[in-house]
């Protein structure tokens, strides 16, 4: 038999939910603000105590309401976060799965599609799917189930606020950990938004990639061309991360693959350079049209990339050089359509001049002493110096590095360059360089 005090207490509950049922907008609408003002943070069991035991009869009202007005955006924002007290608190599983039960993972994900639904709404919605994803495997799997990951990776590429964004990214951070049975189809997901417009959510994804190639430890056959794709940016945020990716890339089964295509960027095709023809013939102020063209962009861009390769492994700047990097770098320092691209062609060509003697022998021939000097001088100032003619001798050059290590019966092996002490030879070398290059300066 239950108590006075019980008896009061279901008393106070019945009418708290009748008067919700028979009130209109408004008037739920200062239910909810008094709810999210007084029950933020608590637990389970203190919800549990608020509403006598029957915490859950409230929720089933709140998830009914959302599915029969998350269309108009009636106190979606309130609603979301009256619902985000209920399965944020501690202990609650049980009303995670009545949620769940009412089709609310299908609701999130509907509303982060509605184009009338305001952002910050949107992102309580994101909000509330982290939460679901964070209670465990199978509520990651039942996302991925729904469709989610779609829904959610084009959210994020349309999304406008990067505060939102950046949400989006810690739920597919999380999908993508502890999900063996869908992380595949999260890691193509964020394959498939590195060519979106947004700069923002090219980021994140190329932050989140590094993230889920670790984990899954095998490439997808389209990763190469995506990333080399989005060197094409004017974002220098988004080329870091392009670049951190490439760094981690080239420990897979892509690594020949990519540095065969960051070679090719050097010398940008004949079909994409001929677009600029008419501008460069009629127009005087080309040179401003053409200083972010993304053919040109992506050009330093790799070059760039490719100095930060053979910088960080002295195997890959072999790799590169048996690919003719020597001639595609020479030939990009000869594009006077875009300055950049000519300081970091220069600034990796000197790399591989101080590291090989052989790089050394033939980039001098090609250039002629004059050329040559101005470029041990000071290789990223180089482009400031050199005359029209010069510019067509870099982009013009034969330079067959390749061929020489190959009837030099050199083979793909480091120690045969260097000797057991690569590492101290080369080293060793660089610093003589330096040295003459001190004295040319002096």
């Amino acid at each position: 038999m239950t108590s006075i005090k019980e008896q009061a207490a279901i008393s106070r509950l019945l009418s708290f939910l009748q008067d919700w049922d028979k009130s209109g907008k408004v008037a739920r609408s200062h239910i909810l603000s008094s709810f999210i003002e007084t029950n933020q943070g608590k637990t389970a069991p203190e919800l549990e105590k608020e509403f006598s035991q029957g915490a859950s009869l409230f929720l089933v009202r709140l998830t009914t309401w959302l599915r029969l007005t998350y269309m108009t955006g009636c106190c979606l924002d309130k609603l979301l976060k009256s619902i985000g007290i209920f399965l944020s608190a501690v202990s609650s599983n049980r009303y995670l799965i009545e949620f769940l039960e009412v089709g609310g993972v299908l609701t999130l994900l509907e509303i982060l599609g509605l184009e009338k639904i305001k952002e910050e709404h949107k992102k309580e919605s994101i909000k509330l799917l982290q939460l679901i994803a964070n209670s465990g495997r199978k509520y990651k799997e039942l996302i991925c189930e729904s469709y989610g990951v779609r829904s959610i990776a084009e959210f994020l590429a349309k999304s406008k606020s990067e505060e939102t964004q950046e949400e989006v990214q810690v739920l597919l951070d999380a999908l993508v950990h502890g999900n063996p049975k869908y992380q595949n189809q999260v890691y193509k997901g964020l394959i498939a938004l590195l060519p979106c417009a947004s700069p923002k959510a090219q980021q994140l994804s190329l932050q989140t990639l590094r993230t889920a190639q670790s984990i899954i430890g095998t490439t997808h056959p389209s990763i190469v061309d995506c990333v080399l794709k989005v060197l094409r940016t004017m974002h220098l945020e988004v080329q870091y991360e392009a670049i951190e990716l490439i760094k981690d890339l080239v420990n897979y089964d892509v690594r020949k693959t990519l540095l065969q295509g960051l070679v090719a960027l050097l010398i940008p095709s004949v079909k994409e350079t001929s677009k600029l023809q008419p501008k460069i013939l009629n127009d005087s102020t080309v040179l401003q049209l053409t200083a972010h063209l993304p053919v040109f962009l992506q050009q330093a861009a790799a070059a760039k990339a490719i100095g930060v390769l053979a910088r960080s492994n002295l195997s890959i700047a072999e790799e590169l050089l048996h690919l003719r990097v020597v001639h595609s770098l020479m030939a990009a320092m000869g594009n006077t359509d875009h300055s950049n691209s000519q300081r970091l062609a220069s600034l990796t060509l000197e790399y591989f001049v101080q590291m090989f003697p052989v790089v050394e022998t033939h980039v001098r021939r090609s250039m002629g002493e004059e050329l040559y000097n101005l470029f041990i001088s000071n290789a990223g100032d180089l482009y400031t110096k050199m005359d029209s003619i010069q510019a067509d001798i870099l982009a013009a050059n034969k330079v067959n590095v390749t061929k020489a290590l190959h009837d030099s019966g050199i083979s793909s092996n480091m120690s045969f360059y260097f000797g057991p002490s690569a590492n101290e030879n080369h080293l060793a070398y660089i610093t003589h360089f330096q040295k003459r290059n001190m004295e040319a300066k002096g």
